[in-house]
């Protein structure tokens, strides 16, 4: 595997001299975040981004994300305008040495949480979903933690007015589009595009979701069989759902070459209604058995990207919910030990 780490560009709190000393840390993951979605990206941005990366003795293998424009997902007018503006940025990427790209398909809310701040049992603190909290929330005036920055209230209305009508199969059609028009240049460019399944993986606010189990995951595929069209496993999004089998579909897409990229958190099931937290990565912080996942990708000779995913506020850091450095250290430690243990495990056994 080829270990990542979520980095925000220059802007970003954590400098690259202290991801670079992350042990067996191989690339960044990042994008150009002062772009808009639709639009075109600068080259020259992209350009020196690479430098500084390289510069500090990484690689910058993998962008998430290149945003996919919500006139894409509710099918604007514009959206062959849209899509090719796209294109273009997966080109552009290409052209600098990345090879994979993550995006998601989910309509206004790429994520959802009702605290930045769930206090643990160990005094750390970390994002939650917690069902009572969420049905507090008004539809009509919506305001949610992390997205309060991101709209207005009265923008928020209007985008969510495009979607008053769109079923799920009409949403499924709208990707189907885009991958369409986007895989053959994937093939092209030598590119792997990797959708981010929903998180949390269900509906909300009346607004569908068509990425949320491995029947909506097949259904992808079949429909747009190309190999460039894959998954950024995200266990922690995925495991939110009661009824997925973290290890069974880690051990199925990476079987297939569908899987090339994983993110990897564990998650802490509070309630029977939906209610999670996220933890530490380790096995025994939370309800999604880690080692497993790595065993059935080990075996299957999975040689993607890897990257460990929302961190705990913890030794006092106070950091962008999830996105601190000592977590997330910690839990990119915990992954090299998985997999090197693992790894040599596969070995023995094949020597025998």
């Amino acid at each position: 595997m080829k270990l990542g780490f979520r980095w925000y560009g220059l802007n970003d709190s954590i400098p690259l001299e202290y991801i670079g000393q992350i042990p067996n840390m191989y690339t960044v993951v990042t994008a150009l975040y002062d772009s808009k979605p639709g639009e075109k990206w600068d080259e020259t941005k992209l350009k020196e981004l690479k430098k500084y990366v390289e510069d500090h003795n990484l690689k910058m293998e993998v962008i998430e994300s290149i945003p996919v424009p919500e006139g894409i997902k509710y099918g604007a007018e514009n959206r062959d305008e849209l899509i090719d503006n796209f294109i273009y940025n997966l080109r552009l990427v290409a052209k600098y040495g990345v090879k994979c790209v993550c995006y998601n398909f989910m309509p206004v809310f790429d994520w959802l949480r009702t605290t930045m701040h769930h206090v643990n049992k160990d005094g750390s603190d970390s994002l939650a979903y917690i069902y009572e909290d969420f049905l507090k929330v008004d539809p009509k005036h919506l305001h949610l933690p992390g997205w309060d920055e991101s709209y207005t209230e009265s923008e928020l209305q209007e985008l969510m007015n495009r979607y008053q009508h769109m079923t799920h199969e009409d949403l499924f059609n709208n990707i189907v589009y885009f991958l369409n028009k986007v895989i053959p240049v994937c093939e092209e460019v030598d590119v792997n595009l990797a959708i981010h399944p929903d998180d949390p993986p269900w509906d909300i606010f009346s607004l569908p979701r068509i990425i949320s189990s491995e029947a909506d995951l097949d259904r992808l595929f079949k429909a747009v069989p190309s190999k460039r069209n894959g998954l950024t496993l995200c266990t922690g999004s995925l495991g939110a759902g009661r009824d997925n089998d973290i290890v069974h579909l880690a051990d199925k897409y990476s079987s297939q070459g569908r899987l090339h990229f994983l993110h990897m958190r564990n998650i802490k099931y509070l309630d029977d209604k939906g209610s999670f937290a996220e933890t530490g990565h380790c096995t025994c912080d939370g309800d999604l058995d880690m080692a497993k996942i790595v065993d059935v990708l080990v075996k299957n000779g999975f040689d993607g990207y890897v990257r460990p995913d929302h961190g705990r506020n913890i030794f006092g850091e106070n950091q962008k919910p999830g996105y601190g450095l000592y977590d997330r250290a910690l839990g990119a430690c915990y992954i090299n030990g998985l997999f090197e243990a693992t790894e040599k495990q596969y070995s023995l056994r094949k020597d025998k």
